[in-house]
């Protein structure tokens, strides 16, 4: 073993611990370590003792009340202290920077920061296999719902073949406040603000982007493949109406933001949606902030997890989990699991994905409109499975309103047959178009 070479194979008497950050989770984190020292000490087989918290202003209100003298700004040197590092600050720089140099330095990583392992995640998982410890990221992907894990060991041995995703629990409590009470989309964003559940700024959770980012996490996990936030397909729910979540909850579905990853003929494809699933699914029963992922596994058949997606306490639950595994295999010694990227398969885009549309159309109340549609559909090789017309919403005499649900389809014809009939004359608008689960 060189100078440069950290000695890993010799047991710490006791396990030190450097906290980056303490937001929500991180002073929850800090609080547990703090208060319950005994019994993380006998589960870890050696005494653990928080060094330090990492933070950027020193004087910033918190949660929980913290020891001052454990606060710090100097990141990088509590990183050089400790014998285990959690991050927990969120964003991509510095918090890459920091935990490649805890992973260089030999020192295993707990991570919540799914924007990172999202982007970043292979760099990260080569420099820890390098090292010979353990990235642990359970927090990043579901909050308290252990999915990581189960992904990367009980389900190893399995073939899986799709996931689907309740990811966010923000946009799941919009959505369901929209489908249980009739609210408006603005008026159920403002209440979930009100009770801490969305952001002044919602931007990351309402276009989807915080989903797609553990999307790809889970892709990754799910196939042996290593995939990236930009390897997703995503779409928001800002565009979702109130008559959208009516007319799902008429024809006996709801509507959930979705993040599904499927093996297809050329690959993975990995999206995030708003999507109409049937009522009977297990993920439609999903309510509130709750998040819940649904996997298919050739051998195992259908699993759901289901908990809280977020929350610090809940969130803290993964961390600390993570933490007694990484900290028990540093004192009794032995391998880390490394990542398991041999499939390698590649990301699939989204035109030979068969999938379902309900599609919206507003148009003029005339002989003829219905065949024309049909002809369009019949032109482009997409079959309609459910068709129903209406008088117009707000009671144009001249206008009618048309609900389409198509058979499975690839998802260019899809498409293109929507563009289709956004150019016949007598359609005045193609007022909404939703993906759909199971429609057939």
């Amino acid at each position: 073993m060189d100078a440069t070479t950290p000695d890993t194979t010799r047991p710490p008497s006791t396990v030190k611990v450097a906290l980056l950050g303490a937001g929500n989770v991180g002073a929850e984190v800090a609080r547990t370590l703090l208060d319950h020292g005994a019994e993380f000490a006998a589960r870890v087989g050696a005494p653990v003792e928080l060094v330090g918290i990492a933070v950027r202003d020193l004087t910033a209100r918190r949660t929980v009340e913290l020891p001052e003298e454990l606060l710090t700004t100097d990141a990088e040197a509590l990183v050089d202290a400790a014998d285990v590092v959690i991050e927990l600050t969120g964003g991509i720089e510095p918090a890459r920077s920091r935990i490649l140099r805890a992973l260089h330095a030999g020192k295993p990583v707990i991570s919540g920061n799914k924007a990172l392992i999202a982007r970043h995640g292979r760099q990260l998982q080569d420099a820890a296999d390098a090292a010979g410890v353990p990235l642990s990221y359970e927090a990043a992907v579901a909050g308290a719902i252990p999915i990581v894990r189960p992904m990367q060991d009980s389900l190893a041995g399995d073939r899986v073949d799709r996931v689907l995703g309740i990811m966010n629990g923000t946009t799941n409590y919009i959505l369901d406040q929209m489908d249980t009470t009739g609210a408006q989309f603005d008026d159920a964003l403002a209440e979930a603000q009100r009770l801490g559940y969305a952001e002044a700024d919602p931007t990351a959770d309402v276009e989807g982007h915080d989903a797609a980012a553990k999307a790809a996490i889970l892709a990754s996990l799910a196939f042996h493949s290593t995939f990236t936030i930009d390897d997703v397909y995503c779409r928001g729910i800002t565009g979702v109406t109130a008559a959208d979540v009516a007319a799902a909850r008429e024809a006996g579905y709801v509507i959930k933001l979705l993040a599904v990853c499927e093996r297809c003929a050329d690959g993975v494809n990995l999206r995030v949606t708003p999507t109409m699933i049937p009522r009977e699914h297990p993920l439609a029963g999903v309510h509130g902030a709750y998040n819940a992922v649904f996997v298919e596994a050739a051998n195992a058949g259908s699993l759901m997890f289901y908990g809280a997606g977020a929350g610090g306490a809940a969130t803290a639950s993964a961390v600390l989990g993570d933490f007694v595994s990484a900290a028990r295999r540093l004192v009794l010694g032995g391998p880390a699991q490394g990542a398991d990227p041999h499939a390698q398969l590649p990301a699939a885009s989204m035109d030979d994905v068969r999938t379902s549309f309900s599609i919206t159309l507003t148009v003029q109340d005339r002989l003829g409109v219905l065949a024309r549609i049909a002809q369009v559909f019949a032109d482009h090789g997409v079959s309609i499975f459910t068709m129903q017309q209406k008088d117009h919403p707000h009671g144009d005499p001249r206008l009618s309103e048309i609900r389409l649900v198509t058979h499975r389809g690839a998802n260019k014809d899809l498409v293109a047959t929507v563009d289709a009939l956004r150019e016949l004359p007598f359609v005045e608008e193609v007022a909404g178009v939703i993906r759909v689960e199971h429609a057939d």
